[in-house]
């Protein structure tokens, strides 16, 4: 079997036509293979979501992750760039979903591509891979512990976002959802409240929850890696996207 991947920046049309920045990585095999727009955490266009883009090529899939903040800070390290953005009280929500709708429109035309998209992000990404999900035709999304799907956001938090539990009657795809006990954004009553609407509705979705694990548990460069949830929560991802995007 031929097994090589590659990996490379590329440039997408964005939102509005703007042209930015975006990480592709891909199987060099003929396909067709199904497609994963990646959205990247507050901490940005980084190492750790540039390796996530590999990770997830090398299962099989096209993945695309656009630079949101290319328009704020273009050719400026992580940290730089999610300084400015942050100071600027994060990406909008209007401008995120052209963002995605961009990137899953390149991955679409890819010659090797099946024609089925997914979506995914963790903390920031995982709220705005919700919000993709309900403005856009997808076909799976993962929220890897969104904040502010639901519940209330502090006075005194640094972004200026807003729930969008209230967009759910607009989501296109199944939604596969993977939160930590722990967590405070999203807490355990958060995921309720996303549960029981997205039940009300009859909307099809799949939650894992993870005692002892908080926020960020995937991540394995961070104190609050929890190894045992994060792989089974990888297992559980690709078990997701396999059913929905193969």
């Amino acid at each position: 079997m031929y097994d090589a991947t590659q990996a490379e920046t590329v440039t997408i049309g964005g939102h509005g036509g703007d042209r930015i920045e975006a990480y592709l990585g891909r199987p060099l095999g003929p396909g067709p293979y199904g497609a994963v727009v990646v959205i990247h955490h507050l901490p940005g266009y980084d190492r750790e979501t540039k390796e996530y883009v590999r990770r997830l090529a090398d299962a099989g899939f096209l993945v695309l992750c656009p630079n949101l903040y290319s328009r704020e800070a273009p050719g400026a390290s992580p940290d730089d760039a999610a300084a400015l953005v942050r100071a600027a009280g994060g990406v909008p929500d209007e401008r995120l979903v052209g963002d995605v709708a961009g990137a899953a429109a390149y991955l679409r035309e890819m010659t090797s591509s099946n024609g089925k998209v997914g979506v995914i992000g963790h903390c920031s990404g995982g709220r705005h891979a919700f919000l993709s999900a309900c403005n856009l035709d997808l076909d799976a999304a993962v929220d890897c512990y969104g904040a502010f799907v639901t519940g209330t956001v502090p006075d005194d938090f640094p972004l200026a976002v807003t729930p969008v539990v209230d967009q759910a009657p607009k989501l296109s795809c199944p939604v596969l959802g993977m939160f930590g006990n722990d967590d405070r954004y999203p807490s355990p009553e958060n995921v309720d409240e996303l549960e029981a609407e997205l039940t009300r509705l009859g909307k099809p979705h799949e939650f894992h929850r993870y005692d002892g694990a908080g926020h960020g548990f995937f991540g394995a460069d961070r104190p609050n890696y929890r190894p045992e949830a994060a792989v089974d929560g990888w297992a559980k991802i690709l078990d997701f996207f396999r059913r929905n995007l193969v």
